[in-house]
């Protein structure tokens, strides 16, 4: 009797070199939805009302038959950043913003350079790109930016430069004087600032973009705004610079819940301006607490700490996580690291709660 089909080692197709020697990025996200979930950076009490009720007065069954068009939500958010339209693109979350950079102006074996730690989809891109990928490291006592280091390490070769400011998941961020002066060193490169997390830092590159054709901003509604599970965020830069990004964008990346959802959330400016405050209370609030069980961190920008709990690290999240508490382990590059999001007081008096009772 023959046998159909290809010889057992034929049977798997190899893919390309650059996916074969990639780790895989597996994120804890399952299995959170009945806890308080301090371990994603997310808003942690949900999205503006108006959202909601935005989406209730305008969906119908014919919003989910038509392909989205993005006119007056470009509009909008070019209003809200004070940019012009044709300096925006909208994207499908911050990870396709650094996607289509990468597409844009990274080739197989081109040299970017990365900072370590951070956000894990600058090297995932980048890897699956084939780029030659080079990196520095946040300074080891304070986790500060290191600026006269990446400053040294550019060359006429690189052509991406990566920074999260303030980054993920030290917290640490870097003033617009250092920008200019690494706009200025890598004229050459595609720079991207990653603003994930700007409405907890206050601090913008964007007035930047007018002087520097190499500048990239990123924004997101995934953190301050709570819109995580809508998927949407900006990039933008000078004008030529999105026409190229538009260029190998699908045209319907964004979906058009997202577009309409997010054209109320801006609208809502007292919403996020309450969050933002009541994360900077509950932020020190965090300090006190820690500081009161000798348990060291480093103090941050954005809306998260790292503390220090060294070979406990993951008996304290784990731990935590029993008690339907869910914080990140961080050991796995910043050793004996814990990372903890800052939602609300109440919120934090659980966690230190809880953290009391295991220290």
């Amino acid at each position: 009797m023959l046998r159909c089909g290809l010889p057992s080692d034929l049977a798997t197709l190899k893919p390309r070199r650059a996916i074969e020697n990639m780790a895989p990025y597996n994120p804890p996200t399952q299995g959170r939805a009945d806890k308080l979930r301090l371990d994603f950076n997310e808003n942690t009490v949900g999205c503006s009302p108006r959202v909601l009720a935005y989406l209730r007065e305008r969906l119908s069954e014919n919003t989910f038959s038509v392909y989205p068009e993005y006119g007056e939500t470009r509009a909008a958010l070019s209003r809200f950043f004070s940019v012009k339209p044709e300096q925006l693109v909208l994207t499908n979350g911050t990870d396709e913003a650094i996607q289509l950079l990468v597409n844009t102006y990274v080739d197989d074996h081109d040299e970017v350079l990365l900072l370590e730690p951070s956000y894990a989809m600058y090297r995932f891109y980048c890897e699956v790109a084939g780029a030659s990928i080079r990196t520095l490291s946040y300074r080891e006592k304070d986790l500060a930016f290191p600026l006269e280091e990446l400053l040294g390490a550019l060359r006429a070769e690189t052509r991406a430069v990566f920074i999260a400011n303030p980054n993920n998941p030290t917290g640490s961020g870097i003033d617009l004087p250092a920008i200019r002066r690494i706009l200025e060193a890598a004229p050459q490169a595609a720079v991207l600032i990653d603003e994930a997390y700007y409405e907890f830092s206050g601090l913008t590159a964007l007035d930047l973009i007018p002087a520097y054709p190499n500048l990239f901003v990123s924004r997101t509604f995934s953190k301050a705004y709570g819109m995580a599970a809508m998927r949407l965020g900006c990039l933008i830069s000078q004008p030529a610079n999105a026409d190229y990004l538009r260029k190998g964008q699908s045209p319907y990346s964004v979906n058009m819940l997202a577009a309409m959802a997010v054209r109320a959330a801006i609208e809502d400016t007292e919403y996020v301006a309450s969050y933002v405050s009541e994360v900077a209370l509950a932020k020190q609030l965090l300090y006190e607490g820690l500081s009161k069980l000798g348990v060291p961190y480093y103090p941050s920008q954005a809306n998260f700490v790292l503390f220090v709990a060294g070979t406990r690290a993951l008996e304290i999240r784990d731990k935590l996580r029993e008690k339907g508490v869910l914080v990140r382990d961080r050991s796995y590059e910043l050793p004996g690291c814990v990372r903890v999001t800052i939602g609300t007081r109440e919120q934090i008096r659980r966690f230190l709660t809880e953290l009391e009772r295991i220290w």
